[in-house]
């Protein structure tokens, strides 16, 4: 019998919340304990739940209860993928700045290039431009182009500039990575994300195609949406999300003129990137996007 003096409904509460009531007691040098002292005390079974989401026990539900139901089973690659964004949006202070920017010269730029991309055998997609424009703002800002070491305690700035790839596929997301986009061309970036999406869909990526991004982008503009909320890939500190082009009026004085915008999200980490940064990164990237030519120089 339980020397500790305890009301009946703390006894349950404890027993509930897999509280040792005589631990508690012994912790506190005491021998009455009142639900106060139960709800200053987390409960067991959330301090040793793994992870930082911390206790899901609650999220265990017998679903088929409430009607028809059938299961598919998550693949590996999609359970670390899981595992790896629910640890990154837990830990990382993440702040979204949202911008758009004009793309009515790289649309112009690509019509006039269609003959030469079809000579190529090129698709010479948008995102080929904002891979470039996005590896040119990097090296213009070298914060961003960075790594918080695990113990955040060191910035690592990298001299490389290697942008990662979001590829929507039936097996999962998968970030392949373009080296060295800053020393490349258009029309080889082009080449490279064509080849990297299509070996992602066949699962043909090896694994050192995967690691030591930069940045990178995932693109949803051939899906739709005026704009998202991109999680951090870590170890990296920023993540850029582009959705659809939408033609925007913008006024000239008293004229209307529509303009095609393509909207532009960046999450950072707020412990190394903070707003006003972000806000200038974004918009010198936006010049970039509205005027490709500087990119290729």
């Amino acid at each position: 019998m339980s020397d500790v003096i305890a009301a009946p409904s703390v006894r349950a509460l404890a027993l509930k919340k897999g509280i040792d009531i005589d631990a508690l007691a012994r912790d506190l040098g005491r021998t009455t304990i009142a639900r106060e002292d139960l709800e200053a005390r987390k409960p067991a079974a959330a301090a040793a739940a793994p992870g930082p989401a911390g206790d899901t026990s609650y999220w265990d539900v017998d679903h088929g209860q409430y009607g028809p139901v059938s299961e598919e089973p998550m693949s590996r690659f999609a359970q670390v993928a899981a595992k790896n964004l629910a640890a990154a949006n837990s830990l990382i202070p993440q702040v979204t700045h949202h911008d758009r920017a004009d793309v009515s010269a790289i649309e112009a730029l690509r019509r006039s290039l269609r003959p030469e991309a079809q000579a190529r055998g090129v698709k010479l997609t948008a995102l080929a431009f904002h891979a470039k424009a996005l590896a040119r703002a990097l090296r213009e800002f070298p914060r961003f182009n960075a790594s918080l070491s695990a113990d955040g305690k060191t910035l690592i700035l990298k001299d490389y500039v290697h942008i990662g790839i979001a590829v929507d596929t039936a097996h999962g997301l998968m970030v392949p990575v373009l080296r060295d986009v800053d020393k490349k061309g258009l029309w080889q970036i082009a080449a490279e994300i064509t080849d990297l999406a299509s070996r992602a869909q066949a699962r043909k990526v090896a694994p050192d195609e995967m690691g030591g991004a930069s940045m990178s982008i995932s693109n949803l503009g051939g899906i739709g949406g005026i704009g998202f909320t991109p999680i951090v890939n870590p170890p990296e500190v920023a993540i850029l999300g582009l959705t659809r082009t939408e033609t925007v009026t913008v006024w000239d004085g008293d004229t209307p003129r529509p303009v095609p915008m393509v909207p532009l999200d960046l999450s950072y980490d707020h412990r190394v990137i903070n707003g006003a940064d972000a806000a200038r990164f974004v918009s010198h990237l936006a010049g970039l996007i509205a005027e490709p030519r500087r990119i290729m120089i």
